[in-house]
């Protein structure tokens, strides 16, 4: 069984203006997704601005959102790293605090070999016993999870279970699954190709779009899951300019720019992200208020 299927959010972390995590917020936020109808939340991924946490605030953070969720929906929190040792470490302390499950980047800056990507991400599997998703973004780590390393992960080490894919690369998706015969839950990366990712099989979304529009990301999901193709491709269209606003920067500094126009005060951003660009803030602002969330 999957870990969830639909939209799941890929939560922003708000900070005090003195940069400290803020767990007031951080509370509220938990609950507008929830009664927004987001399927999961993931907690201290790349939109968590995750590598600029310490391993303290990191494990504080899963443990303060698994306890605001109460079981509601389930908790992915993100606990990969470039240094198998540390993705070990933090993914017993998810496990410990009561994840549902487990999100692990591919490793960045030292890369690794396809052999090595098998070891790196099986010696972290083995050391929990929750379900845990790969996560493949080239355009970030620099480094492709090649589509027969995912089959052989999911097939082989029992609760590797999935992949959250932002690759972008259509043909390879479609060559993993067909090499997968079900054996791998795949969740689109890139909140512009949710309709195409479950064309091939996809169980949803781990979505930034999410955090501005929860009622709306989930119902691209649901519709498609109910078999209403057609509307799930409409209602994803009519995302697409307000997504590319989304990542018209670096993520996540337009969604946590947009957060605080609508008046979530998510506060500012850790170094060396920075505010956006003007054009861009006003580009982001046009597309909000033609969505109609501004």
């Amino acid at each position: 069984m999957a870990i969830f299927e639909g939209a799941g959010v890929a939560l922003a972390t708000p900070f005090t203006e003195e940069g400290l995590i803020n767990y007031d917020k951080f509370e509220e936020l938990v609950e507008e997704q929830i009664a927004g109808g987001t399927d999961s939340i993931i907690v201290c991924g790349t939109t968590g601005e995750a590598s600029t946490l310490t391993h303290e605030e990191h494990i504080r953070a899963i443990q303060f959102v698994i306890d605001v969720t109460k079981k509601r929906i389930p908790v992915i929190a993100g606990t990969g790293s470039n240094c198998t040792a540390t993705a070990q470490y933090l993914s017993k302390c998810a496990e410990e605090a009561g994840a549902d499950g487990l999100l692990l980047v591919s490793p960045y800056y030292n890369k690794a070999t396809q052999k090595g990507l098998i070891r790196h991400f099986t010696a972290i599997a083995e050391t929990v016993n929750i379900p845990a998703l790969l996560y493949n973004v080239p355009s970030r780590t620099g480094l492709n999870i090649a589509p027969q390393t995912i089959v052989t992960l999911c097939r082989e080490v029992p609760n590797i279970v999935g992949v959250k894919e932002a690759s972008g690369n259509f043909s390879a998706i479609a060559e993993m699954m067909n090499m997968a015969d079900g054996c791998v839950d795949l969740y689109s990366g890139n909140d512009d190709q949710i309709v195409p990712i479950m064309s091939l099989g996809g169980k949803g979304v781990i979505s930034v779009l999410s955090n501005v529009a929860p009622a709306q990301t989930h119902e691209i999901c649901q519709a498609y899951l109910d078999g209403d193709v057609k509307r799930s491709a409409k209602l994803q269209l009519e995302a697409i300019p307000l997504i590319n606003a989304l990542f018209c920067e670096v993520n996540p500094i337009p969604v946590k720019e947009a957060m605080n126009l609508m008046g979530k005060n998510v506060g500012p951003f850790r170094m060396p992200l920075c505010e956006m660009e003007p054009k861009n803030r006003e580009r982001l602002e046009a597309a909000m208020k033609a969505y109609g969330i501004l």
